[in-house]
């Protein structure tokens, strides 16, 4: 049977960590929470689109899908940039 370790709380201290490590953490935790909730608006809106029935529709899409991409792309730098050794 698997342990389950309860979840932390973002502003909760962790043991052994600096006060700005723990800071810059939550910082982390934010912006990962921000690109997520971007990321979601943007599938939403492509998806009340559908498929463009109009050229203001298309212009809309169009720009939806690149900032869909722009943010997922912002998501990948954002990961790797947090993820440590181990």
């Amino acid at each position: 049977m698997s342990e389950k370790h309860p979840s932390k709380a973002p502003g909760a201290p962790i043991p052994g960590a600096r006060p700005d490590a723990r800071e810059e953490i939550v910082q982390r935790r934010l912006l990962m929470i921000q690109l997520q909730s971007d990321l979601a608006y943007f599938q939403a809106r492509l998806g009340l689109i559908g498929e463009p029935r109009t050229t203001n529709q298309e212009a809309q899409r169009r720009t939806f899908k690149l900032l869909h991409q722009g943010v997922g792309q912002q998501m990948i730098k954002a990961r790797k940039s947090g993820s440590g050794p181990g």
